[in-house]
């Protein structure tokens, strides 16, 4: 995944994995589509303009297939699990839809957010001359990832340790966290470029979730790659519970 500076690769959450750049590892445990799920305004109006890996007009959409002549999403380092907001001038279709496959250098799968990834894609109205933006805040997950590593004393946050992210062997239990704090960590960046008293209260919001969620998870390690627990930390008092 792109972030400020093409130097970091974040990659998808559905199985942790980091790489370095330079003494410093990130690690992602949400997708964009999460984040979607509770702030689609943050892909909308509030998107952020530095974080842009594609946009143009003249797309089309039919199903759940959007073409884009003239793109290059496999360039752009577009995924899946990103999102893409989509509008036309007469208003028939104006919002933001996941994004399901990256087909082509010019083709998305797109869907209407579904209840379960692993469902079939839905599909939004269908438009042409469409104008799109596919806007990431994997950058804001890779750093809310690093924290939570760092929480739970495993890699990259903690290097001495002898496990590593890619060893839990469940990480849902850190997706909503990981949402929670990007959410948190977006909104006090608008505010402190607005200073808008309500972005500083979604962002006050979204940190009491992110760290009441993070009390709450109980991580299971596997040290043996066997996808069998071999050690559970807790996040309200970070410990060893051997099973």
């Amino acid at each position: 995944m792109w972030v400020p500076g093409g130097e970091t690769i974040l990659r998808a959450p559905d199985r942790p994995g980091y790489t370095r750049k330079g003494l410093k590892s990130m690690v992602s445990f949400s997708s964009d589509v999460d984040i979607l799920k509770y702030e689609p305004v943050l892909f909308g109006e509030l998107h952020p303009s530095g974080q842009v890996l594609a946009a143009g007009t003249n797309g089309t959409l039919g199903g759940t297939t959007f073409t884009a002549s003239g793109a290059d999403f496999v360039s752009a380092q577009v995924s899946a699990g990103g999102v893409v907001y989509m509008h036309t001038a007469d208003g028939s279709l104006d919002g933001a839809y996941e994004i399901v496959s990256v087909d082509s250098s010019t083709q998305l799968s797109v869907s209407v957010i579904r209840p379960d990834s692993e469902g079939a894609a839905i599909a939004p109205p269908a438009a042409t001359d469409i104008s799109y933006r596919i806007s990431t805040f994997l950058p804001q997950a890779g750093e809310v990832g690093f924290r939570l590593t760092e929480h739970f004393g495993i890699k990259p946050g903690n290097p001495a340790s002898i496990y590593e992210a890619s060893d839990v062997l469940d990480t849902d239990v850190l997706r909503r966290v990981s949402v929670f704090g990007v959410i948190s960590n977006v909104y006090a960046m608008l505010a402190s470029k607005a200073d808008d008293e309500n972005f500083w209260k979604k962002s006050l919001h979204y940190q009491k979730l992110f760290e009441r969620a993070k009390e709450r998870c109980r991580l299971n390690i596997d040290i043996g790659s066997d996808q069998v627990s071999d050690v559970t930390r807790v996040g309200a008092f970070v410990r060893l519970v051997r099973d």
